[in-house]
């Protein structure tokens, strides 16, 4: 069954897009304090599609990305009240109160570590102006982190290129169907 080759096809398509960027900023700023998909699904696929421009969309996602974790540290300042129920209903109140407990051990390391790597980024936004984590250093943890992440995948796409295109065209289907199962697997077993 060829579903994934498809959406592949599309999400190239879309990459290629003129309104593109403005997508990506739009989804990288969301992403931040409220939006659950990162935007590594567009900074990819539009770092790989235009390689000369993939610099260009790294800054761009890092700086929406930390405009829109600062929304999520004032969020957390001023209105965690009205937002601690969502946390608990949408599954994110443990990873808020191990995001408390980093805070607590690691403090600006915390911030790095959560923009660098697939923890979702808002539960350490939101938690930072929690525990009102100093604002200048969560900027700069913010950057730091989200720069190299972003920075990270947009080099490795562009530096794939077509060759990196054409070859995931030809195994995205297996691929796929691989995470698919991965998936299940993992929470047969986790369950």
């Amino acid at each position: 069954m060829r579903l994934f080759s498809s959406l592949y096809a599309r999400t190239m398509k879309w990459s290629r897009h003129p309104h593109a960027p403005r997508y990506l900023a739009g989804l990288s700023f969301a992403e931040s304090s409220f939006f659950p998909i990162p935007p590594d699904v567009m900074l990819a696929p539009m770092s790989m599609a235009e390689p000369s421009r993939a610099w260009f969309y790294a800054g761009l996602t890092t700086v929406a990305s930390v405009v829109g974790g600062i929304l999520g540290y004032f969020i957390g300042l001023f209105a965690f009240d009205l937002i601690e129920p969502l946390l608990r209903d949408w599954g994110y109140w443990d990873g808020y109160l191990a995001a408390k407990d980093w805070f607590g051990r690691w403090g600006f390391w915390a911030v790095f570590l959560a923009g660098f790597s697939p923890i979702p980024y808002k539960i350490f936004t939101i938690t930072a102006g929690v525990v009102a984590m100093s604002f200048i250093p969560f900027v700069i943890a913010s950057l730091i982190g989200r720069g190299a992440r972003f920075f990270l995948v947009a080099a490795l796409m562009a530096w794939g290129g077509a060759r990196m295109e054409r070859a995931l065209h030809r195994y995205v289907d297996r691929l796929g169907w691989i995470m698919v199962v991965a998936f299940v697997l993992l929470f047969i077993f986790l369950k």
